[in-house]
């Protein structure tokens, strides 16, 4: 789901009202000047203010100021000037591409939104996890606190309802795989299609060089969880630095392959 700023969120009604009437007021003022302006152009600052509204990250405002700039174009700079009617078949044309550019427009910006928003998140699961490896592998933090908090990193990245840590021994049916596929009872599993299984844990293994130093075990019993490929890699890419700060503990100190459970 789109993150909205909390300010516009807690005003919602307003900048969707504010959305659809300053394309209103823009027609109006471009209406006393439309003997020098040419529609196209108008139609360009149209565009700018729907921009705008989608910037906020409501689709609402955004197509709002679409729906508006259209109507208004028409009413205030296509003849018959000050009615809802258009006899130019350029200005229709110009009409319509407006509304259709609009829409497409406010679909890019909240598109562009998500995968900044998106790209943020990895990024910022990403840093947390290696500066806690980094305090791990020079003595500063212990393992137990680097598998907790990538423990609740995964859940939150996955939206699953569990995650423990511990040694690997008792089978379970289902594997996340260290290229993003998973596998459940030995065959391949669509996770896109299927979601997260949800009568089993999910194995993610945590190696290192090879070597395995336990796993994690996924719970996702309550619903259907259909996680993309980038948040499979991300939580493989925290379990790689789990396993590299094991690896670096494990040869500092003399310290057991795997952690303690989670």
């Amino acid at each position: 789901m789109m993150q909205v700023d909390p300010i516009l969120q807690a005003h919602r009604g307003l900048v969707i009202s504010i959305a659809a009437v300053v394309p209103l007021a823009a027609c109006a003022v471009l209406g006393v000047f439309r003997d020098s302006i040419a529609n196209t152009n108008a139609a360009l600052v149209l565009v700018l203010l729907i921009v705008a509204a989608a910037a906020s990250g409501m689709r609402a405002a955004g197509l709002a100021a679409a729906v508006s700039s259209a109507v208004w174009f028409d009413f205030f700079l296509t003849a018959p000037y000050t009615q809802f009617a258009i006899t130019d078949p350029a200005d229709v044309e110009t009409d319509v591409l407006l509304l259709l550019v609009g829409l497409a427009v406010t679909e890019i910006a909240l598109w562009g939104r998500r995968q900044q928003a998106r790209a943020s998140r990895e990024r910022g699961y990403l840093d947390g996890v290696l500066t806690t490896a980094a305090a791990v592998g020079t003595g500063r933090s212990s393992t137990s606190s680097l598998i907790d908090g990538v423990r609740e990193q995964i859940v939150e990245v996955l939206q699953v309802d569990d995650c423990r840590f511990d040694d690997g021994t008792v089978p379970v049916l289902a594997t996340l795989n260290n290229d993003a596929t998973m596998t459940y009872d030995g065959k391949p599993y669509d996770v896109r299609r299927n979601g997260l299984p949800t009568d089993t844990e999910i194995a993610l293994l945590v190696q290192s060089a090879g070597v395995s130093r336990g796993r994690f075990l996924l719970t996702a019993a309550t619903r259907i969880v259909r996680p993309t490929v980038e948040q499979l890699r991300v939580v493989i890419a925290l379990s790689d630095q789990v396993g590299a700060a094991l690896s670096a503990a494990s040869h500092r100190e003399g310290e057991p392959p795997a952690g303690a459970a989670g």
